[in-house]
């Protein structure tokens, strides 16, 4: 049997305030998320979901529990492994696409194997693959300015799947966008992520796009309220 593609145990998450007081984030949070599995994540603004990610994402260590990757605990691996489980395991979409203006379409989407120095004949039929599936094969060679919000938001897709993720985590993946590019591109997002077999767990203050999931689980003030 495979491993849940994110499992966290009983995860708390502390930070410390500027008047000295400490605030729990995460409290006691514990989730199991099956390979291919699709999961939101709704709450109000400040109630941990986007630290439930970034403990996801191992860019942020939990302060007491456990946060496993495909049965890997995080924090048993050192800098370097973690950092290759991410690039390896991990695709990343965000709220403000975090595109590079001066590349290409294409390059923007070849920008994590450029930095994993991967050989070009190794990615370009992916990248081909991906931007024909996504509608944008002809704008491959197109700078990203000349994109529409919706369209950006399809590239900076195609890049966290580039390597073929087992997790995707998406952190408000339409909040940038209007009402029609949000459902057509929360819907592109979830086929893709059906059609390639990789878990997915955004973040939402919508309901109408949280009803999408397979499954949707509420976080208020730090805790994840039982499926």
């Amino acid at each position: 049997m495979q491993p849940a593609a994110l499992a966290f145990r009983d995860v708390t998450k502390v930070y410390g305030g500027a008047d000295g007081r400490r605030r729990a984030a995460l409290a006691g949070v514990s989730l199991s998320v099956a390979p291919g599995r699709v999961v939101a994540i709704v709450g109000r603004s400040g109630s941990g979901k986007s630290t439930l990610l970034h403990l996801a994402a191992g860019i942020d260590s939990p302060t007491s529990g456990a946060v496993l990757v495909a049965g890997r605990d995080l924090a048993q691996l050192a800098d370097r492994d973690r950092t290759r489980l991410r690039r390896d395991t991990i695709g990343l979409v965000f709220q403000f696409f975090h595109l590079l203006p001066h590349l290409s379409v294409r390059d923007n989407v070849a920008l994590p194997a450029f930095i994993a120095g991967t050989r070009e004949a190794v990615f370009a039929p992916r990248i081909a693959e991906l931007l024909a599936k996504v509608g944008l094969a002809d704008r491959a060679g197109d700078p990203v300015q000349k994109l529409s919000g919706g369209e950006m938001q399809r590239i900076a897709i195609c890049r966290a799947l580039l390597a073929r993720p087992r997790l995707l985590l998406a952190d408000e993946p339409t909040g940038n966008l209007d009402d029609a590019n949000s459902q057509s591109v929360m819907q592109l997002l979830l086929d893709l992520a059906r059609d390639e077999g990789s878990a997915l767990i955004y973040v939402t203050h919508s309901r109408e796009i949280a009803a999408l999931a397979d499954e949707t689980r509420t976080i208020h003030s730090g805790l994840l309220e039982p499926a």
